[in-house]
């Protein structure tokens, strides 16, 4: 055995600020090599086959005990650091080592020993110990053995699996998971011997790694194929399934966003050259698999904590998985990719392909500590990882912004002088008092009449009896009520109130079946507006007990509804190529816009900017209209429209066919439109400026078909600053939630059936609660901290639509695609 010491130097091909061969070691190594250990301050790996080696990383001396007399195939240290255990394993014995009674003995001249803790067990190849250093797991064959780690007891012995177990973890209290190369995993209570839960095959490939992450109560496991399954350890969930990662993919992802985006990976061209690669395999080439021999924690926020920078939204885990050419760092929250090492890049590193690995769960002073071993040779080498550094190198987009350049929906600044939105408002001013002047400024034609509307003479009407008076007081109470039904409806929406899970009316909308295409609430909670693809547009009171009011005139489907922020208009846009403007008062609408108007289907109409413009969708650009409605009526004209709109500006969407989502704020002023594209993009939009300002490509793999931001009313009050967090996607593979700030997706939620497609999503007010609905006949309420589901909603016929919330009190109302509302209460 030899050591190379520090092999990578300045002037190699490796960057020596990211990774780092500290130490080689050749050794002849055993053929059933399957588990390497590394604490804070060792690294425990066999050499020439039987004989245990433990490398200090502090003082780099090496430690050799002897004691099997078969070759070595797994090894773990123990949980606590007084004392520090080591337990070894073999076809014959499993070892337990006390490394400061073995140092002292050694120094004295004596030959270190341990405790045999089992003997003639098999093939074992994982060992593990109790969290509490008072029990080892040891997965031997088809079995697992539960021995006690003072003395040779077999404490129990469970027997289940079809295949050899390749990992086991605890688990709380005596809870014990295991996975096996029969492609299941088992979850026993190892005090009872009892077989607690049994999954299905999940996967056509044997699983070989196993991590419990606690923090968020989940099971991550690897197979041999490169695919990571993720499984909710919530009492209550039944261990279901929430996310499976293809590593291939993710890292195809990463780096056509580094690609596609202009920036290099890494400092210089050798990792530039990786993207290339790995994207562009020549042909003829043979692809490998991606085996995941190893699943760790990684301290990755620990390395980012001082730099001002640097900010976590939501609580993230981040994990380590160790393949066979390289390390990966997986984003827990979203499901992505954060870097990842390969070690064919560096040319410095002996090791190419690496048959196991091992890290150190702790960074120290910001490296991390792996071992690997060689696929094809007798090589051991010990890597020095910067974690801090990797991802620096890699893609300076992962890192969160600084809040000069960082992107805000409420309005810093001013309008500039060239503004759309500054045109618009003068126009809006002008137009006015145009239409009060009522007559051009020379007519020669005057009608006879000189009013707008004629008074009737009064020949038909009933005689009056009586002289008309008004009731002032009854004008008092109504004034009076009229307030104190403002300052009810303007009350904090509670912010610790649970989820409106609880079912409580059901209603059809018509009388047959109706698709209901899109519902919205007012802004004060009291209607609710619905969609219909009958053509009208149906208004409801909160409670479902009443229709307020209907509005016909469409002739087609209307697939967007939305609400002035006065409560007084209603505006919808149909299949029919037409906009409508409605007074929540009055039937007859108060703006039409023809077909004239638009070459393409008008879609996601809404107010926008105080109810200044609105906005639509045609194809693959949205317009900015400025309106002015007026209900009045000219008894000479009275066929003519009085009311005005005009377009402002066209906005493009770069390299799409069509919008297919459409979201700004129009509860205070924002200069921010967010929109989604059939590319599966999404662009930013400064109507301030009057441009793009950014775009992020492959937001989902699918087209994104709905964006949501928060606009609750409480958050005007209590939480200011949480209509700059977070916006919504749904796309047909999931829901995302992203950093408005960052446009860095936080959060990936799952956990409905692949083959459902979520159709519909909502954000309660409180911002803890995303609503979804799902052509499953179920609507899913996602809580913010977790990837999984947190309720479904049943009682549904058909498809749910659409899902909305109640801006104003804990109330959650879904649409199905057959006619029918349902309202869902605390």
């Amino acid at each position: 055995m030899e050591s190379a010491g520090a092999r990578c130097s300045a002037g190699g091909s490796c960057d020596p600020e990211v990774v780092c061969e500290k130490h080689l070691f050749k050794a002849k190594l055993p053929e059933p090599l399957a588990q390497l250990a590394c604490s804070h301050h060792h690294c425990a790996f066999p050499v020439n086959g039987n004989e245990l080696c433990i490398w200090n990383t502090a003082t780099a001396q090496s430690l050799f005990l002897s004691g099997h007399h078969y070759s070595i195939s797994a090894l773990s240290f123990g949980s606590n650091i007084n004392p520090s255990l080591v337990c070894s394993a073999s076809h014959e014995r499993v070892i337990v080592w006390n490394l400061d009674e073995c140092t002292q003995k050694v120094q004295e001249g004596f030959t270190p020993r341990g405790i045999v803790i089992g003997t003639l067990l098999g093939m074992v190849l994982h060992v593990r110990f109790s969290p509490d250093d008072q029990q080892v797991a040891v997965c031997a064959g088809n079995q697992i053995y539960m021995l006690s780690a003072k003395n040779e007891a077999i404490i129990a012995k469970l027997d289940g699996h079809l295949a050899p177990v390749t990992a086991a973890e605890f688990w709380e209290k005596s809870m014990l998971i295991s996975v096996s190369e029969d492609r299941t995993f088992k979850v026993w209570d190892y005090s009872t011997s009892q077989l607690m839960y049994q999954s299905g095959i999940i996967t056509a490939f044997p699983l070989l790694s196993l991590l419990v992450d606690e923090e968020n109560k989940q099971l991550i496991t690897g197979c041999a194929e490169g695919q990571l399954w993720i499984f909710s350890l919530i009492s209550d969930h039944n261990y279901r399934c929430v996310t499976h990662i293809n590593l291939k993919k993710e890292q195809e992802k990463f780096c056509n966003k580094v690609w596609k985006s202009g920036k290099e990976i890494g400092e210089g061209q050798n990792n530039s050259k990786v993207c290339k690669t790995d994207n562009m395999r020549p042909e003829g080439s043979v692809e490998t698999s991606l085996p995941i021999l190893l699943i760790e924690h990684c301290d990755f926020l620990v390395c980012f904590h001082n730099e001002e920078n640097t900010y976590s939204a939501l609580n993230t885990s981040y994990f380590w998985i160790g393949t066979s050419t390289g390390l990966l760092i997986i984003n827990l929250a979203n499901f992505e990719l954060e870097a990842f090492l390969s070690y064919k890049d560096y040319s410095d590193l002996s090791i190419r392909f690496a048959r196991s690995c091992a890290l150190t769960k702790k960074t120290v002073n910001g490296k991390v500590l792996c071992l690997i071993t060689s696929m094809f040779e007798d090589r051991i080498a010990v890597l020095e990882v910067n974690l801090a550094a990797l991802v620096r190198t890699q893609h300076n987009v992962f890192l969160p912004c600084g809040s000069e350049n960082s992107l805000s929906v409420i309005a810093r600044c001013s309008l500039l002088t060239n503004s759309p939105l500054r045109k618009g408002l003068k126009k809006n001013r002008q137009e006015p008092s145009n239409k009060t002047l009522g007559v051009k400024s020379t007519v020669k034609d005057k009608p006879l009449v000189f009013h707008n509307k004629i008074k009737s003479s009064g020949y038909t009407a009933a005689p009056r009896m009586t002289m008309f008076s008004p009731n002032t007081n009854l004008k008092k109470k109504e004034v009076s009520k009229w307030k104190t039904s403002c300052k009810c409806k303007n009350k904090e929406y509670p912010l610790d109130r649970d989820p409106p899970i609880k079912y409580e009316k059901e209603i059809s909308v018509t009388c047959k079946p109706t698709p209901i295409f899109c519902v919205q609430y007012s802004g004060d909670g009291e209607m609710l507006a619905c969609g219909l693809a009958d053509k009208t547009v149906l208004v409801f009171n909160s409670s479902l007990t009443d229709t307020y009011n209907v509005f016909s005139g469409h002739d087609g489907a209307v697939n967007s509804v939305g609400w002035s922020h006065n409560k007084k208009w209603l505006v919808s846009s149909s299949e029919d190529r037409t906009l409508r403007v409605w007074s929540v008062c009055n039937k007859e609408p108060a703006l039409v816009m023809g077909k004239e108007n638009f070459d393409k289907t008008v879609r996601f109409a809404q107010f926008y900017f105080l109810d200044t413009f609105i906005l639509l969708c045609c194809g693959a650009e949205f317009h900015l209209l400025n309106f002015h409605p007026d209900t009045t009526k000219d008894d000479l004209k009275r066929y003519k429209q009085r009311s005005v709109c005009k377009l402002v500006q066209k906005f493009p969407m770069a390299s799409t066919m069509e919008i297919t989502s459409l979201s700004a704020v129009n509860d205070f002023y924002s200069y921010i439109v967010l929109t989604a594209g059939s590319n599966r993009a999404l662009e930013v939009f400064d109507l301030n400026a009057g441009c793009s300002t950014a775009v992020i490509p492959e937001v989902h793999t699918r087209s994104v078909h709905q964006i949501y931001q928060n606009k609750g009313s409480s958050f005007s009050t209590q939480q200011p600053e949480a209509y700059n967090l977070f916006m919504t996607t749904a796309a047909g593979d999931g829901i995302k939630l992203w950093d408005i700030r960052t446009l860095r997706c936080e959060r990936r939620f799952e956990g409905h059936s692949s083959r459902c497609y979520p159709c519909g999503i909502a954000v309660s007010p409180c911002g803890r609660f995303i609503a979804s609905g799902s052509d499953d006949k179920y609507a899913y309420i996602y809580e913010m901290r977790s990837s999984t589901f947190l309720h479904k909603l049943g009682r549904h016929t058909e498809s749910v639509s659409n899902v909305t919330f109640s801006p104003s009190t804990p109330q959650l109302t879904t649409a199905t695609l057959d006619g029918k509302l349902q309202l869902f209460l605390p």
